[in-house]
């Protein structure tokens, strides 16, 4: 499949009479698509009811006509202050039960019942007008569900939909009350009426009753997005699509995923790096200005995953975008450095050898005014170009001369699971454990080997083509989970199948896998500034369990406790330090005969069907099979 580039663009933005002048140099920028609308709902519809269109036609047809194809978003994740008049409790509400005001964007609440109404309405008006367009050629469903803490409200709207929802999940209070074990406490409920929101407790509320709640929010999110997807396609055939975030958990992409023809996500490497992942200050002075470099890569094979779930999927996973990819600072980092010359580059194709069919810029000219000035584009607000649009250029080149590569299928699989994150969440036990901060913990031992990682759902049935599977931090395995576990060498753990689907210790205690003879028995959570030494060298950090059972032990602890245990299906006892994660996998690699690699620091593999892309996120040149390959540089050999 050929590659494509794109660009988010306001017209809206700017005078009418560059709007020519723009698509022309998009194109001799060799971009292809372009994204307009998510944002434009006030100037669509300035009042209720009162509509001006005649704008977004000219823009959408100047834009057609210059060869571009369009996306067109639904502007669900701003709508205008007379909105809030028509309907002043769709507000979402915080934790504290504090009103999110108007005044940026996002101030709805996902199970407000009007707002919901309110955003088939529109959606269907746009349909309507330009799902037959030629010039359409794929829809976006709002923009960046979850983004600033929005998933979970704390309305009035939220409690009676969450009632609704234990309702109907429970059929009786009587049903609810044993699962969330609510005798403790004397916290029992006689009416489904009585049972308010998980906040605002004297102390930490119960938590079965905090993860069916995030459950109940994450559906919330799926069921909002289900309805636009729905008015969309009953007048149009163009694929839609959803652009998710870094590092956001709050709700299941899957499920959300499972409407759509193609998932996207917004990529920011440095902004992330500064703003949402952990490392120590060396680190991240050294990859300041590029980016962690594995964090782009775990989202571009997680959303790889969640587009296989829109049921188009390649042979090693589903359709996906990057719909926004920062090509300068940012401007919603505490700080936020410029890149390297060559990252926009880099990013570009990192996320092609990954499977993406479209890498779209964010944004075209960099606003002048409101929140986002300090964020940068492909031009200066003065028109000029910006340093990454010759690199955007140097990109569109380098797609005409490079054959059409596929994503081949990778040799490690990764379980990936949104309620696990919501689980541990509700009850971390350490400050510090987060799931997505363990499997990102994998992720980057698999990548410092060399190794190609396909991220796989908890539902996954066949995992029987990898060399290894990793489940780490999965609350409760699903049978088909635990079938398919049993088809290739796995390590599961830590905290894996130790907890039923409403955080109860199960009766027997877990892990309860067939051919694995190990049970947890007791479990701790480790501070920083302690660890567990393990009989190689290495430690355990933040967590540690104690098995007992006469499984194979493989690894044990300096003091003789079962570390490792197992034989086709293995139980991690604890959370590796990232050095030990690499000899954990090292030694599996060494065991099945998988070639694994020793890179330098900053420097990264990932395999196409055809070719090896190496990617060099050091701020120094490295050395690849004696190639050397510049800071920010990119090199591809055929396989």
């Amino acid at each position: 499949m050929k590659r494509t580039l794109g660009v988010c663009y306001y017209p809206e933005h700017w005078p009418e009479d560059i709007w020519a002048d723009d698509a022309a140099r998009m194109v001799a920028a060799g971009i292809s698509w372009v994204r307009i609308g998510e944002f434009a709902w006030s100037r669509i519809e300035p009042k209720p009811d009162q509509f001006d269109f005649d704008w977004l036609d000219r823009a959408i047809d100047t834009l057609g006509a210059a060869g571009l194809k369009v996306i067109l978003g639904t502007p669900t994740a701003t709508p205008p202050r007379w909105m809030l008049d028509k309907h002043p409790d769709m507000l979402a509400v915080d934790a504290e039960g504090r009103p999110r005001g108007f005044g940026s964007r996002r101030h709805y609440c996902f199970s407000h019942q009007g707002y919901r109404a309110e955003s088939k309405r529109i959606t269907a008006i746009l349909a309507d007008r330009y799902g037959k367009d030629p010039h359409i050629a794929a829809w976006q469903t709002d923009n960046e569900y979850a983004c600033h803490d929005t998933t979970r409200s704390y309305s009035f709207a939220a409690t009676q939909g969450f009632q609704q929802w234990l309702a109907q999940k429970y059929q009786s209070p009587d049903a609810l009350n044993r699962a969330w074990g609510n005798v403790f406490w004397s916290m029992e409920y006689d009416d489904f009426a009585d049972i308010d929101l998980p906040n605002l407790t004297v102390t930490e509320p119960n938590h079965p009753h905090v993860l069916d709640f995030y459950r109940y929010s994450s559906d919330m999110v799926a069921d909002f997005n289900r309805e636009q997807v729905a008015e969309i396609r009953e007048r149009s055939t163009a694929p839609i699509i959803h652009n998710y975030m870094g590092r956001e958990t709050s709700f299941d992409h899957f499920k959300v995923g499972a409407d759509l023809d193609i998932a996207s996500w917004d990529s920011y490497p440095i902004g992330f790096l500064s703003d949402r992942l952990e490392g120590d200050p060396d680190f991240k002075a050294r990859f300041m200005r590029q980016g962690h470099p594995d964090n782009q890569a775990f989202h571009h094979d997680l959303y790889r995953a969640v587009g296989r779930a829109g049921g188009n999927p390649s042979p090693a996973g589903g359709r996906w975008w990057i719909m926004e990819q920062q090509p300068g600072p940012v401007n919603w980092a505490p700080y936020n450095p410029a890149p390297l010359p060559g990252m926009a580059r880099l990013w570009a194709w990192e996320a092609f050898a990954h499977g993406a069919e479209t890498v779209c810029y964010f944004r075209w000219r960099q606003a002048p005014f409101a929140q986002e000035q300090m964020h940068a584009g492909l031009l200066r607000p003065d028109s000029a170009d910006a340093p990454a649009l010759a690199e955007c250029l140097q990109v569109a080149r380098e797609i005409e001369d490079m054959p059409d590569v596929g994503t081949a299928k990778a040799d490690v699989a990764l379980v990936f699971d949104y309620e696990s994150a919501w689980a541990w969440e509700a009850q971390p036990q350490g400050a510090d454990f987060d799931q997505f901060r363990l499997a990102f913990a994998a992720y980057r031992a698999c990548r410092r080997l060399g190794l190609n990682v396909d991220i796989v759902p908890p539902n996954a049935t066949d995992l029987s083509d990898y060399k290894f599977a990793l489940a780490p931090g999965i609350m409760a395995l699903s049978a088909p989970l635990k079938k398919a576990l049993g088809t290739t060498l796995s390590l599961i753990g830590p905290r894996t199948d130790t907890k039923t689907e409403h955080i109860s210790i199960p009766t027997p205690m877990g892990p309860n896998v067939d051919g694995l003879d190990v049970t947890v028995t007791l479990t701790e959570s480790i501070p920083p500034q302690a660890s567990i030494p393990l009989e190689n060298g290495g430690q355990f950090v933040h967590w540690r369990e104690v098995l007992e059972g006469g499984a194979t032990v493989r690894l044990r602890t300096a003091d003789g406790i079962p570390a490792i245990a197992g034989d086709t299906v293995r139980y991690l006892a604890g959370w590796p330090d990232d050095s030990t994660w690499e000899t954990i996998l090292r030694d599996l690699c060494d065991e099945i005969g998988l070639t694994h690699h020793t890179l330098p620091d900053g420097l990264r593999l990932r395999d196409t069907d055809t070719h090896r892309f190496v990617f060099n996120y050091a701020p120094e040149p490295l050395t690849w099979n004696s190639t050397e390959i510049p800071a920010a540089g990119v090199h591809w050999e055929a396989l």
